[in-house]
């Protein structure tokens, strides 16, 4: 008798977006069980499809305590990821398995496996629970099917890591190592203040910093309800809705609009959008936030259009202005950081981002991409891999090609985003960045920084690369210097990587070091992953 294995699939919250993607889900299961058993081994499902809900997830924390109450606790386990998932949902089985763990995701940006992978990928680091990790196209290549054989034979996946060096003690430009200790002493001194409109999204353990680890740092929490802000939209009045988008008008940006609320975006909900904004503002203003995360998607999706336009004027430094009750100008002249779906490892990074590009006097616009899927072509003659950098709609217009006049904005796809609301969407300018992710491991916070730079493709095939991911959402074509496909994804302890523009290579040496001068003097374990810059 062949040995078994398990196989747990999880999926999202919400049954539409289950149901449309089951089929993506059962084509990459199918594929994967036959490599298992090619190498002589069985894979079981550890749960059925349900045939009332129209799809074989596990779609919720209680569905998840039911399916792994019934498992053998001691044999191998596959978690098959060709979605997004919740990690929150499988999480408390997984910490409690015995057995080897691998996560597996196809190497597509549909819906997307790799995204969730990554998202199951930190959280399991910052629970402490040994696992595996492995992706592919087909299911065929030698990359997978050599790591299968490794993972299925009793040995851990390990995947090359020798771009990676510990940054904690290297020598950085004195310029940009004061800079980085003056911002990491500002916040030490006198503190800063991340609101959170409410905890938690979309499952992602792994993006919530326990306060004991947050706290060394100067920064701390405001906890805030998403139905304050709610409540909070409702005072802000038609006509200030109105003048933001007279605003966006005025700056060229287009609204793809429509008639149709179920299926097209409106004007009416881009004005509750202008109004989120404003009172997102307020909230910021009332509480003494220095920085913001929504988390929409559960709670808010209910009763309103989605934030992520919000989110993306909130991340700009030139945005339509906006006033407290008492006549007073919010923020005036400057970006208030938004981490999307309050992660709030970006938002930490976020807000120290802001301030030394501003030390620096770089455009501090600031913004986290998913790590959404990636393919080869040839840049200026030279083949190179270029990521697909996809967030739903929270980029800062700075970024873009064009700026707001390069920006349209589309309804949000209503199996995700019932109640629509528009996006911030463009191609993501030519230049330098620094990428980097803070991240939980061994109860300590670390991050992982790098240079890259954004290349600008033929039209035919960005239409191509967003048909293939969601043709909704802002890109961005990234190139990561000295860390290929499977390095990065063997490494990144996260779905979203923090990003920002530096106006050079040489000023990518200056920001990357002073990055690494202030998360090192404020207790961040650091590594410098890759090449691009003039740091040995």
């Amino acid at each position: 008798m062949a040995h078994e294995v398990l196989l747990v699939a999880n999926g999202d919250l919400r049954l539409a977006a289950n149901r449309k993607c089951w089929p993506a889900q059962k084509e990459v299961e199918d594929k994967l069980i036959a490599a298992i058993a090619r190498e002589g081994f069985a894979a079981r499902r550890a749960h059925e499809y349900d045939a009332a809900k129209g799809h074989g997830f596990i779609d919720s924390q209680k569905r998840g305590l039911e399916v792994f109450r019934a498992l053998d606790r001691k044999l191998p386990l596959i978690v098959v990821e060709a979605v997004w998932q919740y990690s929150q949902h499988i999480l408390a089985g997984l910490m409690s398995h015995e057995g080897p763990i691998l996560t597996v995701a196809n190497w597509s940006g549909q819906w997307p496996g790799l995204v969730g992978m990554l998202n199951l990928n930190g959280s399991l680091t910052k629970a402490g629970v040994p696992y595996s990790t492995l992706w592919s196209e087909d299911f065929t290549d030698e990359f997978f099917l050599d790591g299968l054989c490794r993972w299925l034979g009793g040995k851990a996946v390990r995947h090359a890591s020798g771009h990676v060096r510990a940054a904690n003690d290297m020598m950085l430009p004195h310029k940009a190592q004061l800079v980085g200790r003056d911002v990491a002493r500002d916040l030490q001194d006198k503190k800063a203040i991340m609101g959170v409109f409410d905890e938690g999204c979309m499952g992602m353990f792994n993006a919530i910093i326990p306060d004991r680890l947050l706290a060394p740092t100067g920064v701390f929490k405001e906890r805030l309800s998403q139905s304050a802000l709610w409540a909070a939209m409702q005072e802000v009045t038609q006509e200030e809705a109105a003048e933001i988008r007279a605003w966006l008008d005025a700056k060229g940006m287009r609204f793809n609009t429509g008639a149709d609320e179920a299926s097209e975006l409106t004007d009416a909900q881009i004005l509750m959008q202008c109004r989120m904004y404003i009172a997102a503002l307020r909230i910021a203003d009332e509480f003494g936030c220095d920085a913001v995360g929504i988390q929409y998607q559960q709670g808010l999706k209910d009763i309103c259009p989605a934030s992520d336009l919000v989110e993306g004027l909130l991340n700009n430094v030139d945005r339509p202005p906006a006033r407290s009750p008492d006549g007073r100008a919010l923020y005036a002249g400057r970006a208030l950081p938004h981490f999307n779906e309050v992660d709030e490892c970006a938002g930490l990074d976020a807000l120290i981002t802001n301030r030394i590009w501003t030390a620096l006097g770089y455009d501090p616009e600031t913004t986290l991409h998913d790590v959404r899927y990636g393919a080869p072509f040839a840049v200026n003659g030279k083949e190179e891999f270029v990521w697909v950098f996809e967030i739903s709609g929270s980029v800062p217009p700075q970024h873009l090609i064009g700026g707001y006049a390069g920006a349209v904005s589309e309804r949000q796809p209503p199996m995700y985003f019932p109640l629509g609301g528009g996006t911030i969407k463009g191609v993501s300018k030519p230049g330098e960045i620094v990428w980097s992710r803070i991240f939980v491991e061994d109860d300590r916070l670390k991050a992982d920084v790098g240079a890259a730079k954004v290349v600008e493709l033929p039209p035919e095939e960005t239409e191509r690369r967003w048909a293939a991911t969601t043709p909704q959402w802002p890109i961005m074509h990234a190139v990561t210097y000295g860390i290929d496909r499977d390095r990065l994804m063997g490494r990144h302890k996260s779905n979203h990587i923090q990003v920002a523009y530096v106006p050079g290579k040489a000023a990518a040496t200056q920001a990357l070091s002073a990055k690494i001068s202030a998360f090192r003097n404020l207790g961040i374990e650091t590594f410098l992953c890759g090449s691009g810059h003039d740091l040995v």
